[in-house]
């Protein structure tokens, strides 16, 4: 099954924030929160949907609140997609 990248996952964050104040994919972002990156909620909220939907997987209603990180965020995906 496919694996859903660093780049990817920022890629699809930057285009449901618009663009405003991209965020480049390297890996000192891996830990720095979604707050701290400049992604709001309802920014994160689109990207998840968006994902469910590209990847055909379901992620769990908590996700916003337990994935705190694009690392977090990473691994519950990919725990989906094995």
């Amino acid at each position: 099954m496919e694996k859903l990248t660093l780049e990817a996952l920022i890629e699809l964050l930057n285009e449901c924030n618009d663009f405003e104040d991209p965020v480049e994919p390297t890996p000192d972002v891996l830990d720095l929160t979604f707050d701290a990156l400049g992604y709001d909620s309802l920014t994160l909220l689109n990207a998840i949907s968006k994902m469910e939907r590209q990847y055909e997987i379901e992620l769990p209603e908590s996700i916003t609140s337990d994935a705190k990180t694009p690392r977090e965020l990473l691994a519950v995906v990919d725990t989906r997609l094995a």
